[in-house]
């Protein structure tokens, strides 16, 4: 499990997103969302900043408990996003010296679900995971998510 006192340690990875989210709910934490369902799953740490040297830092969320209920509410609503695949102990609130982080984790998505996509599109809002990036699927990508559903 990751320690977030020792966040320094730690990069954006494959598994790992961090935003900094202290002017509320980055819009691109869906993008993140999308991803890490459709791929291996992952850890999105708001509250956290990624330095110039990739180096992560926490910084602190002033509301973290409302910034958590704004999330549940919108990862709720299929405009915004296709399917909710978290269960409430998959988003919690963590304390630290320098503030409270909110972390959300994604499991990945089983077949039946994906793809999970942003907006009512699946051919334009479906992302996947690779590296420490998000990258929207092609339309190959997507038809092989939405053929593995019929199987």
């Amino acid at each position: 499990m990751l320690d977030l006192d020792q966040i320094g340690q730690y990069r954006e990875n494959d598994r790992l997103e961090a935003k900094l989210a202290t002017g509320g709910l980055p819009h691109s934490i869906w993008e993140t969302y999308s991803a890490f369902a459709n791929s291996n799953g992952g850890l999105i740490l708001l509250g956290v900043e990624e330095l110039p040297d990739h180096t992560l830092r926490v910084q602190g969320l002033l509301e973290p408990h409302e910034l958590a209920e704004e999330f549940w509410t919108l990862v709720n609503d299929p405009a915004v996003v296709s399917a909710n695949i978290l269960q409430p102990e998959d988003v919690w609130v963590a304390g630290t010296e320098e503030g409270s982080v909110v972390v959300i984790q994604v499991p990945p998505a089983e077949r039946d679900q994906r793809p999970v996509y942003v907006g009512g599109d699946p051919f334009r809002g479906s992302y996947r995971r690779s590296g420490e990036g998000d990258y929207r699927c092609n339309r190959a990508e997507v038809w092989s998510m939405l053929e593995a559903k019929q199987h």
